[in-house]
């Protein structure tokens, strides 16, 4: 049996390449291989696998032969090489059976061929022995360089962490067997970078070695090298680049960068006026950096507002000033972030402070008044040209411009120079108590600065009205009264004023003393009795013995005296009007009841009559309150062709006892007191 040819050294490292051997008989045996490997010998052939290093750079390259036992040597016998990639990538000496690759392989591409080789005896044609599988394997050598598949790496870490903060973790990978040796095994370090980071060397993690502030520098590279072999000589490396960026969180403060901060505001300013802004700095950025200012001390006239966008702040005027109470002001104002965590609040322990200066600008102002209203008192009567009061302006500004003052549309009161208000009319407290008027003040040196202050004058009372009664009195008594019987109330009023109330004494004329009534003083208070002093039997109408005539007795005219009742005669009003018969006196109701249909048909003769009555009746009708209420005129003539005949008492032939006036009490309250007068009369006579 012939021994396989050893293989020569590769790379320091033995290989041996065995061959296929044809055996006289077909029996398996087992043998060695001169490398110490067992052999499996079947029906003649010994068959295993082949191994081939990649990436050889020769054009043939000799892998291993195969050779059967029964070739003596002539050259009959002819070697075949059967499989998919025979011809191509491998190909066989026919003659010697040696095996040869031809091109160059790649056991990362591929690391196993699996082929066939028989053997034909050429004299014959016929094969020597059947055909025999085998394998070429590729073995590895440390042809990779370690890559880093998912760069860029890019990582974010907050600034100011502590060491041994993770920050990123990197991954190669090679290609070659990780089971052939150290071919695969990788070892990180960290290239080129600041001192600020470190990396695993097995695992790739890149971690914090000492703190960083964002502020000085807010990104990192760093480049990290990983080698294979575990870094012995002869590994192949690959590198990677990582952007580290840090960031932000609130370890720095808002500082203003100016210490002073001068404005200025007119005094004419409206409220919500802005002045200017103020800014404060803050190296963190977003969230971190937000701010709110704020005055200081307690402050009414000013304050600030924090501008979110920009993040100034808006010097805003909270009230109005005034040049001539203060023409400056000195404010301080500070500035905090909006929101600071706890771990960090050591960084906020003191705020940043700016003082700002405002300088109120003077501006032309109209004259001020010493007080907002004045009230002045004068006596009702006084003499034209009295003094009422003095007002007072005065000009705010620097200059103090002369003032004049006038007095708006008023026809009563005037006004000097000196602001002195004297009276040009005489004064009546009964026609007006109070004056409401309206005094501007001007200034001479300019004319258009003007002001106008309320003025009130009360006109006081002096007793110069004699008191009055509070009505017209006309009062009635029944005849059948009886002696001290109260038939009126009557009170007085005075149009002065007076502080507590009127106290009035009541008494009847010198003339009346003899009268049959008699008054009742309560002692100061407004109201007042009239009595009945004796009780004296009258009759409604005189006697009828007494000559009437024509005569008309009028009892419903205001006034007292002998002018209360006037002769008329009536011949002088009718012309040639014919007498009427005498008729049968109606009953009361009934002429009540047709007075007003009667006055309709008063002929033409009579117009006088007709307007008269019709003017008494619209009055009595439209005036229920007015007295007398039972007030009943009688006339002897109702006009010519008159149906109702007289509607007169005086000839009449009934006798008031005779009719009974019951229906007086239904007719209302203009009927009332005939009513008491009839009725009680029909009662005393029977």
């Amino acid at each position: 049996m012939n021994c396989c040819s050893l293989m020569p050294f590769m790379l320091g490292i033995p290989l041996l390449w065995p061959c296929l051997m044809a055996r006289e008989s077909p029996k398996t045996e087992e043998v060695k291989h001169p490398a110490g490997s067992p052999l499996r010998v079947r029906r003649g052939w010994m068959w295993n696998q082949f191994f081939v290093p990649e990436e050889m750079n020769k054009t043939r390259h000799h892998i291993g032969q195969l050779r059967s036992d029964l070739d003596n040597g002539n050259n009959s016998f002819q070697y075949k090489l059967l499989g998919a990639e025979a011809g191509s990538i491998f190909v066989i000496d026919e003659r010697t059976g040696d095996i040869y690759a031809v091109q160059k392989l790649d056991r990362e591409e591929r690391s196993l061929y699996t082929l066939r080789a028989q053997v034909i005896d050429t004299t014959t044609g016929r094969a020597v022995e059947p055909e025999s599988e085998f394998v070429i394997r590729v073995s590895d050598i440390n042809d990779n360089e370690p890559k880093f598949l998912d760069e860029p790496y890019e990582a974010i870490v907050p600034e100011m962490s502590p060491e041994g903060t993770f920050v990123i973790q990197v991954t190669a990978s090679d290609a070659d067997d990780p089971s052939s040796g150290n071919n695969a095994r990788l070892l990180y370090s960290l290239l080129q970078g600041p001192p600020y980071f470190s990396i695993e060397p097995t695992t790739g993690v890149i971690r914090i070695s000492s703190k960083m502030d964002r502020e000085l520098q807010d990104e990192y590279w760093v480049i990290i090298q990983a080698k294979d072999m575990i870094g012995l000589p002869g590994a192949l490396s690959g590198t990677t680049s990582v952007l580290i960026k840090l960031s932000d969180v609130n370890d720095n403060k808002p500082i203003f960068k100016d210490s002073l901060y001068r404005f200025s505001v007119s005094e004419s300013a409206p409220v919500g006026t802005s002045l200017g802004t103020i800014m404060a700095y803050d190296n963190d950025i977003g969230e971190n950096a937000e701010m709110d200012y704020s005055i200081e001390e307690d402050s009414e006239t000013f304050d600030v507002i924090t501008n979110n966008e920009t993040q100034e702040g808006i010097i805003i005027l909270e009230k109005k000033v005034d040049f001539e109470h203060q023409n400056h002001y000195r404010i301080r104002a500070k500035v905090k972030n909006r929101q600071v965590e706890e771990q960090l609040r050591k960084y906020h322990t003191e705020a940043s402070t700016t003082v700002i200066k405002i300088q109120v600008e003077d501006v032309d102002e109209p004259p001020v008044f010493l007080l907002p209203y004045y009230i002045f008192e004068i006596a009702e009567g006084s003499s034209h040209g009295s003094f009422v009061g003095t007002v007072s302006a005065a000009d705010p500004d620097q200059r103090k411009s002369p003032i004049g003052y006038s007095i708006t549309r008023s026809k009563v009161f005037n006004i000097d120079d000196n602001g002195t208000v004297f009276t040009t009319n005489l004064l009546d407290r009964e026609i007006s108590a109070w004056y409401n008027l309206s005094v501007t003040a001007t200034e001479k040196y300019n004319i258009e600065q003007i002001s106008a202050v309320p003025v009130y004058v009360q006109v006081l009372n002096i007793n110069d009205h004699a008191p009055e009664f509070s009505e017209y009195y006309e009062t009635y008594v029944c005849e059948n009264a009886v002696s001290g019987q109260v038939i009126q109330t009557i009170s007085a009023v005075d149009r002065d004023e007076s502080i507590e109330d009127h106290h009035f004494y009541f008494n009847l004329s010198v003339e009346e003393n003899n009268s049959s009534f008699t008054i009742i003083d309560n002692q100061g208070f407004i109201f007042l009795n009239l009595g009945l002093r004796q009780r004296r039997k009258q009759t409604l109408f005189p006697k009828k013995s007494e000559d009437f005539r024509e005569n008309i007795f009028r009892y419903d005219e205001e006034g007292g005296g002998e002018e209360d009742t006037e002769a008329f005669d009536i011949m002088e009003l009718r012309g040639s009007t014919v007498m009427r018969e005498r008729k049968t006196r109606r009953s009361t109701r009934a002429e009540i009841q047709s007075l007003y249909r009667q006055s309709l048909q008063v002929g033409p003769d009579s117009a006088v009559f007709r307007k008269f009555i019709l003017e008494k009746l619209e009055e009595a009708n439209t005036d229920p309150c007015a007295p007398p209420f039972d007030s009943l005129q009688t006339y002897a003539f109702e006009g010519t062709g008159s149906l109702a005949g007289s509607l007169s008492s005086l000839g009449s032939a009934v006798s008031d006892q005779d009719e009974n006036y019951d229906y007086l009490n239904e007719l209302g309250p203009r009927f009332k007191r005939l009513a008491c007068m009839f009725g009680s009369a029909m009662q005393s006579n029977n």
